[in-house]
């Protein structure tokens, strides 16, 4: 943490879901709302929360489990994304102090961008109702690239638009899926401890860990008026 204080740090790039938004509700009732369309029986909030960090696709896959059709599988995916479009903001906010220390870190010459397996358009539209979509250059969402996160291309790709080396640079998430990413990427990775991503922390460890989103302020030399 030290020479993170010491401003080595040149980009950042963050998380979505668990990280920036808790949107973990909307995506409960979304999948369901999908099962009952389909008339299957509804899962646990954990067993779907479990399920959460690796895109809208797989998502939809792993609620339907095995023996489904491909058109089963695209005919949820659809009845999803359009369900969850309309219900995208019934309970999902931004975690405290995000907006806060959002606005402290961009005093900092350092660029910011968003990298999520959501599909993108719809994190845009999340980002914009919220305000915050203004503090980040790049925002990339899990279709916008070939591949998804763990998967180092999508961070590869935002890290040559900053112009920023990947050891100067740091990952915030809250899911191993994160840690992954910044490791293939070679940048360096913080992870959030209020997320509901699942994270290994023995097999995946990260950097530094955050108990508040404030803290990522203090950690990277921003004064803060919200300790």
């Amino acid at each position: 943490m030290a020479d993170l204080r010491l401003g080595s740090v040149r980009a950042l790039i963050f998380d979505l879901d668990g990280t920036l938004i808790d949107s973990k509700q909307d995506l409960i009732h979304s999948v369901n709302a999908m099962l009952r369309e389909l008339g299957r029986e509804e899962l646990a909030p954990e067993t779907i929360s479990g399920y959460i960090g690796h895109g809208a696709p797989q998502l939809v896959a792993r609620a339907l489990g095995n023996g489904c059709t491909e058109e089963e599988r695209l005919r949820a995916l659809q009845f999803f994304l359009s369900y969850y479009e309309v219900h995208k903001m019934d309970t999902t906010c931004a975690y405290p102090g995000v907006a806060e220390t959002l606005d402290q870190l961009a005093r900092l010459p350092i660029p910011m961008a968003v990298l999520t397996n959501k599909p993108v358009r719809i994190s845009v539209r999340i980002l914009d109702e919220m305000g915050l979509s203004k503090y980040f250059r790049p925002i990339f969402g899990g279709n916008s690239f070939e591949t998804k996160k763990p998967d180092p291309l999508g961070a590869k790709t935002i890290l040559r638009e900053l112009g920023a080396d990947p050891q100067q640079a740091l990952l915030i998430g809250d899911s191993e899926v994160d840690v992954q990413t910044a490791r293939n990427a070679g940048m360096l990775a913080a992870a959030v401890n209020y997320g509901f991503g699942v994270h290994d922390r023995g097999a995946y460890p990260a950097d530094i860990y955050l108990e508040r989103f404030a803290e990522l302020a203090t950690v990277l030399g921003a004064e803060s008026d919200f300790e």
